[in-house]
């Protein structure tokens, strides 16, 4: 019998202009991991690797790149013999994060990462730190920063701070005028939520068996009290169903899919659309991505999704959602036809295996 297929890791991309942020934004991420394990690769630019220094001793398993830009100084060979030191699987991490220079091109990362020829990651998103004091005056003086923004699948608006409330819809609105579709939360200090790059705990400190990421850990702050969280910026939507997805209609949804929705993840099912597989699917900005997997004996057969993001309708995302189902289908050649377009963002699991 064929081994289960270990999950793959996200790889999240942290970028920014000098001085944004990004590394008080990741030493925050690395105090408040909550038990997940945390690859970190340093993107400095010149030969003191200042930002390695900030973050060492934060996290176990840490690479850091220096004299030049990572996206500019190796190629895409290069960049995963890095990731192949981190997803080795006795580090057992749980996501990686590469936070690049300050003078980096973000884009650059993003197409590197999805180039790479690494079966254990997928892209994790691209997170623009904006610094909300300084951003309309080094818009002026760097107008590239429009095109970073507009390759974001998250933006933070650091430092709201130190910005009046008439200055902070100023720098809003010049984020959306630079053409960014990402989700944008409002973050002092570097703390935004972990949940937003990272899923909730996969595995405790000390417990060596690693397991899948439950729905029941998707949901469990909702346990919490909601003041206390940081999330406060940004809303959850969760959505159940029995009855399978038409994947026409599903497709339509996901193209269509609003500006600020920034990660979908979770389960689902087509039902006779492919009756013998469950769909396994990834959303982080723009980009997507499904990954079939047979069903077990025992397993209920249900879609299962999580859709977070900031701004978002959550109500109109329910009923976009609720009119996916098909409580009747068969199996027809017009059916057949209609999971075309969900196979064309599919990676078959052993796509990988060749």
């Amino acid at each position: 019998m064929t081994p289960p297929r270990a999950p793959q890791i996200p790889v999240v991309v942290l970028a920014g202009f000098l001085g944004s942020g990004k590394t008080t934004l990741l030493n925050h991420l690395l105090r408040n991991r909550a038990g997940n394990r945390i690859g970190v690769i340093v993107n400095d630019f010149g030969s003191i690797e200042i930002d390695a220094m900030a973050v060492a001793g934060q996290v176990g398993s840490t690479v850091s790149l220096g004299n030049g830009c990572l996206c500019c100084a190796v190629d895409a060979s290069e960049l995963d013999t890095f990731l192949e030191t981190l997803t080795r699987p006795a580090a057992r991490l749980d996501v990686i994060v590469i936070e690049a220079s300050g003078l980096a091109e973000p884009q650059e990362l993003v197409r590197m990462l999805l180039a790479s020829d690494n079966p254990h990651i997928r892209y994790g998103g691209l997170v623009e730190v904006v610094d909300a004091a300084e951003f309309l005056s080094t818009r002026e003086r760097h107008p590239e920063i429009d095109r970073h923004l507009g390759a974001a699948d998250l933006v933070v608006l650091n430092k709201t701070d130190r910005v009046a409330p008439a200055e902070l819809d100023a720098v809003r609105e010049a984020v959306a005028t630079a053409g960014s579709r990402a989700a944008v939360i409002s973050a002092e200090f570097g703390r935004v939520d972990p949940e937003l790059l990272v899923d909730p705990v996969l595995r405790p400190d000390g417990d060596d068996t690693a397991r899948q990421l439950t729905f029941e850990d998707l949901l469990l702050e909702t346990d919490h009290e909601h003041d206390s969280h940081l999330h406060a910026a940004y809303e959850s939507v969760s959505f159940t169903t029995d009855v399978p997805v038409n994947p026409r209609r599903f497709i339509e949804f996901l193209d269509s899919r609003p500006e600020g929705l920034y990660r979908i993840k979770g389960y689902v099912d087509f039902g006779a659309g492919d009756p013998g597989n469950r769909y396994t699917l990834h959303s982080v900005g723009r980009f997507l991505r499904f990954v079939p997997q047979a069903w077990t004996r025992d397993e209920p057969r249900r879609t299962q999704l999580v859709l977070i993001g900031s701004g978002i309708d959550a109500e109109a995302l329910d009923k976009g959602l609720s009119d996916c189902r098909e409580p009747e289908q068969a199996v027809t050649g017009e059916l057949e036809r209609s999971m075309w377009g969900i196979l064309r963002y599919v990676q078959r699991p052993d796509d990988d295996e060749a």
